[in-house]
């Protein structure tokens, strides 16, 4: 085994996620195998697993593997040009996102509202008003 490189299973334990996974990251080129045991094993080199970490927060966050993968470049002027871009784009998407939520957590809000003036006022004899307010949408 090589020094320090470990099979692929151990990559797959430490960094959570599948074998298949860590194949599939393999074939779409965003780690690289160093060399293969003699029982045909792939060996990885330590690093593979914070690759592989970084990949799947970066999934998280919304960004496809050719995405990722062009953050995982030699970092030359043209790559870093393309990463400023890509950034700004994902944060253009993400403010988008937040506007979204805060919005929906308004609607929420004001439906909570509505449900405990309802409670208070009627109690047992309440009928929930987010209901209603569903329905007539529906018209």
């Amino acid at each position: 085994m090589d020094n320090g490189a470990i099979q692929i299973g151990q990559v797959s334990k430490q960094s959570g996620v599948s074998v298949d996974t860590v194949r599939y990251y393999e074939k779409k080129g965003l780690i690289h195998s160093i060399s293969r045991t003699s029982g045909g094993f792939r060996l990885f080199r330590p690093h593979a697993v914070d690759l592989i970490k970084f990949v799947k927060q970066a999934q998280e966050f919304g960004f496809s593997l050719t995405e990722i993968k062009g953050l995982l470049g030699s970092g030359g002027e043209e790559e870093c040009i393309q990463v400023r871009d890509l950034l700004q784009q994902k944060i253009i998407e993400v403010d988008s996102q937040i506007k979204k939520m805060r919005s929906f957590k308004k609607t929420l809000q004001r439906h909570l509202r509505a449900c405990n003036e309802e409670l208070s006022r009627k109690g047992d004899e309440a009928h929930c008003p987010v209901f209603f307010e569903i329905k007539k949408g529906e018209k």
